[in-house]
């Protein structure tokens, strides 16, 4: 309760002066607006920050392949904790400004808004088109160097947090074409300076399918760490969604694929749409759509006609042929059921809603990319019969499966349930109303849950028993997961409703802690809560609110005393220094071993407890994963136990 006594108290503060005038203006040169706040210009300081940097300098690169000029592009992580980036572009300009007297290369590294996407010929289709990027790494760095590969010179020029440490430099001649930027972050901006290979890598992966042909390497060479990874695919987006739908059953031969090119009365490149979709024998919907190779996580108008497109070819093959009449036409929701899809396309004057860039607002691109699926998919539907039939009678199923679900979803919704009726039955509630300061366990059966009941702090924590394991999700349809008992208490407790019936605003609890015993079934009802929040109410893990209780894996008393120890590595250490004699030890199987005081001090006491935020870094790869553990192909799970069998502590295996 520390954080709201805190935050009253900082309302108090702020309300103590209203003192406004001259003397509090200021006016930051340069790139110290940058250094100042720079929240504002990548987001945050902690590791998302960080590796933003790295999505800053790439684009760059990035640019320089969507113009034709680069075909590899090399990302390295230094022993000494930097970063470089290198292309094979053709280079940034070295030749000086004349209304800056500066070289063309300093002034793209130390001015905001200074670049080649403002106009003019320096690129006609460009992702980072708010043009602070590369400055923003420059500001944010302890240490910068750029170097520089053109007209057969090496050129050279050094940064120290935003400002010259060493003009630009004449090397000696050279046979390089390109870029690279190196960079050190500084460690008086960002929270942490320790670049995640494995993040990187799953972005890089990303780029890679969207343009066809381009190599990218990732390469660590820090101490312990060395590794290299290198990424092509000359299939592109087709290589993409089967990768998307690997170890899943399709339902057509091969993915339906086009490209068109739409040029201007000049005969210049106005934009180009890629598109590339299957279909599969599951429930869930995986479209990725992406503008000048941002991902636009909140769709736009490129998606729009993709999906309105998709809905008019099924409905209408289907009337021509009889097998639905034209009062039942299906619904879009219905037609997309096991789809998986990758949308990209190009253009020169992308139209961005929001700094974050995550909706394409361009109308244009909804008729382009409606007429494309109607003309390209139409045909493919006409040429195989029988894959279309298939696909409208698993359509026809899951209209039948969604008027079922009909009444089950107005469960979902908090005001027929939270207002006009009462919360469940098992729910302990807390008394504390503002959810910023409440948090609810979801606990592993009644016994477990008595306990948490009893040892809770009732103020601000309330306890949901869940008998067993939740049903699997990524193998049921809406209308069976909302018959589920458990399901329906999860939904009705938390007050947001489920998928496109999701409202944030109406959240009960900051903190969603998924508490299960610490062995292999207390694991399994974890990933099965997770596949749950993922597919439907997937924004709680976006924003962080999901967490994984840690319980204790050893209780040792020693001279009347309990020490609790989390891992087996912590227990030997404390062994090394304390010596077993006289130790009485206790593996803990479950929650149900320790009384109400040993799981409130352990387990659920904020001043003590073990909180793992569970979140998602990367949206495809957790697709992925899900669909590898909880999807239908046995094979590969037991691949992945076989593979991963030498992370699980033995004490965790069942004799």
């Amino acid at each position: 309760m520390e954080d709201k006594e805190l935050l009253e108290q900082e309302e108090k503060e702020i309300g103590k002066s209203n003192k406004y005038d001259a003397s509090d203006i200021q006016v930051l040169e340069g790139l110290e607006p940058v250094r100042k706040r720079p929240g504002m210009y990548i987001g945050s300081t902690d590791e998302h920050g960080l590796h933003h940097l790295v999505t800053e300098v790439v684009d760059n690169s990035i640019d320089e392949a969507l113009a034709g000029y680069c075909t590899k592009i090399e990302v390295t992580l230094n022993f000494d904790g930097s970063c470089s980036v290198a292309d094979n572009g053709r280079g940034i300009p070295t030749g000086i400004i004349p209304k800056e007297g500066k070289s063309a290369v300093e002034v793209v590294l130390t001015k905001l808004h200074a670049g080649g996407k403002f106009g003019g010929e320096g690129y006609k289709i460009s992702g980072g088109l708010h043009g602070v990027g590369v400055s923003c790494v420059n500001a944010l760095s302890k240490y910068m160097k750029a170097d520089v590969y053109q007209n057969g010179q090496h050129y050279q020029i050094e940064f120290s947090r935003g400002k010259v440490l060493s003009p630009l430099t004449v090397l000696g001649p050279t046979d390089k074409r390109g870029t690279t930027i190196t960079f050190l972050p500084d460690d008086e901006i960002f929270e942490t300076v320790d670049f995640n290979f494995d993040i990187m890598k799953n972005r890089f992966r990303e780029i890679a399918f969207l343009n066809k042909g381009l190599v990218i390497t990732l390469e660590d060479k820090r101490e312990g760490q060395e590794r290299k990874e290198e990424f092509e695919f000359k299939g592109g987006i087709v290589e993409f969604v089967d990768y998307l739908n690997k170890n899943r059953e399709t339902l057509l031969a091969y993915p339906v694929y086009f490209n068109k090119f739409n040029r201007n009365s000049k005969g210049e490149l106005e934009n180009e749409i890629e598109v590339c979709f299957q279909f599969n024998e599951g429930y869930s919907e995986i479209i990725n759509a992406y503008a000048n190779n941002i991902n636009t996580e909140e769709g736009g108008t490129h998606l729009d006609g993709f999906k309105a497109g998709l809905t008019k070819v099924i409905n209408d093959y289907a009337v021509k042929n009889k097998i639905i009449k034209e009062s039942e036409k299906l619904s879009g929701e219905d037609c997309r059921e096991g789809i998986t899809a990758v949308i990209s396309v190009k253009l020169r004057n992308p139209q961005f809603e929001g700094q974050t860039k995550t909706k394409l607002g361009n109308s244009e691109m909804r008729t382009i990319v409606y007429k494309a699926v109607v003309e390209e998919f139409g045909d493919y539907l006409e040429q195989h019969p029988g894959e279309a039939k298939n696909l409208i009678m698993k359509s026809i199923t899951a209209q039948r499966a969604r008027d079922a679900a009909r009444n089950a979803r107005e469960l979902t919704r908090r005001k027929s349930i939270l207002e006009s009726t009462t919360l469940p039955g098992k729910l302990a509630d807390c008394s504390e109303k503002d959810r910023r300061f409440c948090e609810i366990y979801l606990v592993e059966g009644d016994s477990a849950g008595g306990t948490a009941k009893t040892g809770r702090d009732r103020r601000f924590q309330a306890v949901l028993p869940l008998r067993g394991k939740i049903l699997n999700v990524e193998k049921a349809r809406l209308n069976k997961i909302l018959e589920n008992q458990e399901i329906k208490m999860m939904i009705t407790a938390f007050g947001t409703g489920i998928g496109q019936d999701f409202n944030m605003d109406k959240l009960r609890y900051d903190k969603i802690i998924c508490m299960s015993d610490a062995d292999v079934d207390g694991a399994h009802i974890r990933i099965l809560l997770l596949t749950f929040f993922f597919r439907f109410m997937r924004p709680l893990l976006e924003e962080g609110h999901v967490y994984a209780a840690k319980p204790p894996l050893y209780k040792v008393t020693k001279n009347k005393e309990d020490f609790y120890f989390y891992s087996d590595q912590e227990l030997e250490e404390w062994y090394q220094t304390n010596g077993r004699k006289g130790c009485a030890q206790q593996r803990y199987k479950g929650l149900g071993e320790m009384n109400a005081t040993q799981l409130w001090d352990t387990t659920m006491n904020p001043e003590s407890r073990i909180l793992i935020q569970l979140t998602i870094e990367d949206a495809i790869e957790a697709e992925k994963m899900f669909n590898d553990l909880m999807g239908e192909d046995v094979e590969l799970r037991r691949k992945f136990i076989q593979e991963n069998a030498t992370l699980v502590s033995p004490d965790d295996i069942d004799a």
